[in-house]
């Protein structure tokens, strides 16, 4: 077998996911929905912002990358979603 020096690629398959917010969540999501446009003159929907939101989050929790680098147990409980 040869070996590249790129990887295999990562599945990249998009996965759906519904969740219900309170109104104070939704009006929030709204407003920097908002705050966005103004500050880059270009209107994204809050559907689109959320994904990026999250990741930016997930990515910022130095707790939570310290354990994914470290080797977080498998578990399939998020398919049960």
């Amino acid at each position: 077998m040869t070996n590249l020096k790129l990887g295999k690629l990562p599945d990249r398959s998009p996965a759906k996911i519904t969740i219900t917010v309170d109104a104070e969540l939704n009006q929030a999501l709204h407003d920097y929905a908002s705050m966005y446009r103004n500050t880059y003159g270009e209107a994204e929907s809050v559907t689109e912002l959320i994904p990026f939101m999250l990741a930016t989050f997930l990515d910022s929790d130095r707790a939570f990358v310290k354990a994914r680098r470290e080797g977080l147990p498998k578990t399939d409980d998020w398919k049960k979603g």
